[in-house]
């Protein structure tokens, strides 16, 4: 039984290894990333059309949006891609012509999708902090009045903002993924992970509309809902990190917010292996 797990989590790994060097060869991949460092590291630019926010403050924002906006479009067009490609190649029914399963397929490619966003994530908040180093060391010569306690900006934050939208990433490849599995087209699955990644975004919205809603059939399906679609709204922590905040994020509330994303990103791999057993290839 061990022997067998083993041999499973070794064949998931070559098919996420080999699934990561496909991906970081694409020209979309590469082309995104330069687009998005590039726009992050001319925040200090566009800070001079911000009124009344502090620049350190803008930097950070404005990096914590990219990271955001780009790394969404990433997770959902790579990940729908690198799975697309092996059905229209017909290299899955190769693969899965051997001693492989369908789940360490699906799982295989979830995780390579989901390191193509490691190297996404830690390339762009590398590049976030070195600006914001750079910026603050010069605002320290020129404004030291300001820094009498030491620096502003505290770094590690980043990191752990980072981590939040890492995991964030793995869900929306793994939606993704689930659409993937019953779709026909890349467009379809595209269009639709978009869809589904939008209401994430707003579900806390909706929640907050009902909260008071007096139908008990009604109040029970809008809970239903909110199980299944994951909010995304708790993974959007940058007020309260990096810069000039008095309460600062507890490890609790990370290790939290972690495990429900986790949570959800095997949620999400199950339903996609359920179809993709069903489907034929």
């Amino acid at each position: 039984m061990i022997h067998s797990l083993i041999n499973s989590l070794v064949r998931v790994r070559l098919i996420a290894g080999n699934t990561f060097l496909e991906a970081v060869r694409q020209k979309f991949f590469n082309a995104l990333l330069l687009i998005s460092v590039a726009l992050v590291f001319s925040s200090h630019f566009f800070q001079q059309f911000d009124f009344g926010t502090g620049e350190l403050k803008f930097i950070t924002d404005f990096g914590f949006g990219a990271l955001f906006f780009f790394g969404s479009i990433l997770a959902v067009t790579s990940t729908t891609q690198l799975f697309f490609n092996e059905i229209d190649n017909r290299t899955a029914l190769t693969m899965l012509a051997k001693p492989i399963f369908k789940l360490e397929f699906i799982a295989g490619k979830l995780l390579g999708a989901w390191l193509l966003m490691a190297v996404f994530v830690a390339l762009l908040s590398l590049v976030l902090a070195g600006i914001l180093y750079w910026r603050e060391s010069a605002l320290m010569l020129m404004a030291s009045e300001a820094f009498v306690d030491g620096r502003l900006v505290r770094y590690g934050d980043i990191a752990v903002f980072a981590l939040l939208q890492w995991v964030k990433f793995g869900m929306i490849a793994g939606i993704s993924l689930l659409v993937a599995s019953f779709a026909q087209t890349n467009l379809y699955t595209v269009v639709v992970s978009f869809f589904v990644l939008l209401v994430c975004q707003l579900q806390y919205i909706a929640l907050e509309a009902y909260a008071g809603i007096e139908s008990a059939f009604a109040s029970l399906l809008v809970r239903g809902l909110a199980m299944v679609f994951p909010n995304f709204q708790l993974f959007n922590v940058g007020d309260q990190l990096v810069y000039d905040v008095e309460t600062v994020l507890p490890l609790v509330t990370v290790c939290k917010i972690t495990v429900y994303g986790l949570f959800y990103m095997l949620f999400f791999l199950g339903l996609a292996q359920l179809n993709f057993r069903r489907r034929e290839i």
